[in-house]
């Protein structure tokens, strides 16, 4: 399973990629904004920042919720650098999008997924990776893991390439359950990769090792 850390935040990116397992990066208007990236500019110079940190795909997300608004944007986005995978809401005029980006060679990624049904309409669109939200369906009290597995199943029946990136992953064990369910990519915040390095017996037998070789020192 591929790891993508889901922030704009530049030094957060280059800890995940100093660890050595970073895939990529997924960000939003809502985590530019968070880090105080605002005008188009800007957020255009800031995925190339982030480009220039990672080695993986940066997902770049549209503004507009239009095909031509979608289609420029799209276009504009993926000029910017050979890593940049064009974003695109799922909705009508999103997969109308998503299917002319495939045409042309540009790969996607469809988000705002909360259905099979969208996950469904993504692949056959061609889109590169399919973003099912399962934190924000945990959130209203509905299976997001669930989701993942459907998705899973639909994909394997009828081969379809399309990615599962299992997207609004709030902790480590959200990561372990979509690499069980088999999640292509899971994205999330770097407390969610760093927290698969802790266990309490690793700490206690550490600290037994180093107590035990001062004793032979």
């Amino acid at each position: 399973m591929k790891f993508f850390i889901d922030t704009a935040n530049l030094d957060q990116i280059r800890e995940a990629q100093n660890l050595g397992v970073l895939d990529g990066v997924t960000t939003n208007p809502s985590l530019m904004a968070k880090e105080g990236i605002t005008g188009r500019k800007n957020i255009l110079q800031h995925y190339i920042d982030i480009c220039d940190i990672v080695d993986g795909d940066v997902s770049a997300e549209v503004i507009a919720v239009d095909f031509e608004g979608m289609v420029n944007e799209g276009e504009e986005l993926a000029a910017l650098h050979s890593q940049i995978v064009v974003k695109l809401p799922m909705i009508k005029e999103g997969i109308k999008a998503a299917k002319y980006f495939s045409d042309k060679g540009i790969r996607t990624n469809v988000t705002l997924v909360f259905s099979a049904g969208q996950a469904l309409l993504a692949a056959k669109a061609g889109a590169t990776y399919v973003s099912p939200f399962i934190g924000r369906l945990d959130d209203i009290s509905t299976d997001g893991l669930g989701l993942i597995a459907e998705i899973r199943q639909i994909y394997d029946n009828y081969g379809y390439e399309t990615q599962i990136l299992a997207a609004s992953v709030r902790h480590t064990m959200h990561v372990i359950d979509c690499a069980k369910i088999g999640a292509d990519v899971m994205t999330g915040p770097l407390s969610s990769i760093e927290g698969l390095l802790k266990h309490p017996l690793t700490d206690i037998g550490l600290a037994k090792f180093l107590e035990d070789y001062k004793k032979g020192n």
